[in-house]
């Protein structure tokens, strides 16, 4: 049984961190997947595939699959830039803009 413990990164369609902060614990597919051939359905026999473990720190999600005996692979975070503007979002509605906002 293998295993990769990652960070997610964040969703494209959210501009905040959220569900960004924990580490997570991801068994890798033990078999494929079928086509069920009556209903179209995506279908696997693997449990574990379904399973997605949160953890505080990278350390306590290692310590969980030493624990185990889960053979796991580590993928570390690539660092975000911070993207802030100077004025921000409610510079679109100030008073003392130079020039003018419009649709």
């Amino acid at each position: 049984m293998r295993a990769r413990i990652y960070r997610p990164a964040r969703n494209a369609m959210q501009s905040g961190t959220a569900k960004t902060k924990l580490w997570v614990l991801e068994f890798s597919p033990a078999e494929a997947r079928r086509i069920d051939p009556l209903m179209g359905w995506t279908s696997s026999g693997d449990m574990n595939s379904q399973v997605k473990l949160r953890f505080e720190t990278q350390e306590a999600a290692e310590a969980y699959a030493k624990a185990h005996g889960i053979d796991y692979n580590v993928i570390q975070p690539k660092a975000r830039r911070a993207n802030l503007r100077p004025g921000g979002y409610g510079d679109n509605f100030a008073t003392n803009r130079r020039q003018v906002w419009t649709h």
